[in-house]
């Protein structure tokens, strides 16, 4: 397979694909020339609480898809035997982000599977409140979330239905 010269894919500053057009408040793209939502950097190393303070912010402006990326840049640069937690909450954020997309299959099923990741990371760990993430409750909230998502078969707001990270309900 060769490659051609007019290859025409938007790319970063490092030359890898990166698709350029503008997104929404969930992650999704809009037509190139439209205002969009500014998107998180990628790659920001942070520590550990304020990556919870930051997915927080986002979750509670309505913006999970923006979590997600935050909670992933945690789980890529993190220690090995965090992993688990961060991508499991990384879960949590995209499955409320096709929850909110009205996409109720693939929804359920994110929040189910980060609600999962972070019960098994928590047991495992012994710590109930990493970093003052509250595990139970997420994984209720992400549970009972995932109920809803599939018997109303509808989206959700985002903002209204954003969890608290470090406890308080949703």
């Amino acid at each position: 397979m060769s490659s051609t010269s007019d290859d025409r894919r938007d790319r970063d500053t490092e030359g890898r694909a990166r698709n350029a057009r503008p997104r929404d408040g969930l992650g999704r793209p809009l037509p190139y020339g439209v205002d969009g939502v500014e998107r998180q950097p990628e790659g920001v190393v942070r520590a550990p609480e304020d990556t919870v303070t930051e997915a927080q912010a986002l979750l509670e402006a309505g913006k999970p898809f923006h979590a997600h990326e935050v909670f992933e840049d945690a789980w890529k640069s993190g220690p090995a035997e965090e992993r688990a937690l961060w991508r499991g909450l990384a879960q949590l954020a995209v499955g409320l982000t096709h929850a909110a997309r009205g996409n109720v299959t693939g929804g359920a099923r994110l929040l189910r599977r980060g609600a999962g990741a972070v019960e098994e990371w928590g047991a495992g760990s012994g710590a109930a409140r990493p970093y003052g993430l509250t595990l139970t409750e997420l994984a209720t909230w992400a549970h009972e979330l995932a109920d809803s998502v599939e018997r109303d078969e509808a989206a959700v707001d985002a903002r209204d239905r954003a969890p608290r990270l470090r406890g308080g309900g949703s």
